[in-house]
């Protein structure tokens, strides 16, 4: 069993809703649903470019996927997250825009944002204790010799190559095109989020997932709302 802590909006949020409709998978249950045609890309080629997210779910990586501490338990792990969540406050993303990284599509912050980063680096220091130590086998996963030094040296410090001064925000949309297949999973893309990008994102909660056995689907396990002890000072 793994874990790992993410954002993603709320279930009812319209940026939710249409992320999970493109996906084919609602994280916060078990409903699938089957791929729809968008723009020139017909149902099955949504499918197919959608197949590795859609077994993450739609979110952004804070912690990535991770073992349990042989010291921690479930238990310990969701009363940190809450007692994280109470007092930190929420950060506000003006503006998210469809980008390319790596051959694979994702929703990017329109721009550098200190306050995020230093959000996602609290989280990824904070909870380290709770992660199990990576094996060998799970570092050859993370294919080493195609990272770089810093990426290296986080994966065996952090577990995750994309930590701290790699860390960039974002929510994974596709798999990886190639340069043919690209043009019209971009267009696909702007069409179905182009109107619900309009508005800022508030990153207001972590929410816990979990992947129940090797290769499962990850699962929202629970949600936990940022800034509440502030709230109740000023209510």
């Amino acid at each position: 069993m793994r874990y790992a802590i993410y954002f993603t909006p709320r279930q009812d949020e319209p940026l939710a809703r249409i992320a999970a409709n493109w996906l084919g998978r609602d994280p916060f249950g078990a409903a699938t649903r089957p791929a729809e045609a968008v723009g020139d890309l017909a149902a099955a080629e949504v499918a197919f470019h959608t197949a590795s997210a859609r077994r993450y779910g739609f979110h952004a990586t804070l912690k990535a996927p991770f073992r349990l501490a042989a010291t921690e338990t479930e238990a310990s792990l969701r009363a940190a997250l809450d007692a994280f969540a109470e007092m930190t406050q929420p950060v506000t993303i003006p503006r998210l825009v469809v980008s390319q990284i790596d051959g694979f599509f994702a929703l990017v912050t329109d721009g550098p944002l200190p306050a995020l980063n230093l959000f996602a680096n609290d989280v990824v220091r904070d909870f380290d204790r709770f992660r199990a130590p990576l094996t060998e086998t799970e570092i050859e996963r993370r294919n080493p010799d195609s990272l770089k030094p810093a990426e290296f040296r986080n994966l065996c410090q952090w577990g995750y190559p994309y930590v701290f001064e790699t860390f960039r925000f974002h929510m994974t949309l596709s798999g990886r095109a190639g340069p043919q297949e690209s043009p019209r999973l971009r267009a696909a893309i702007d069409s179905l989020f182009a109107d619900v990008l309009r508005q800022p994102v508030l990153v207001d909660a972590l929410t816990l997932f979990v992947e129940t056995e090797p290769g499962a689907p990850l699962m929202v396990l629970s949600h936990h709302a940022l800034g509440r002890r502030s709230a109740r000072k000023t209510a």
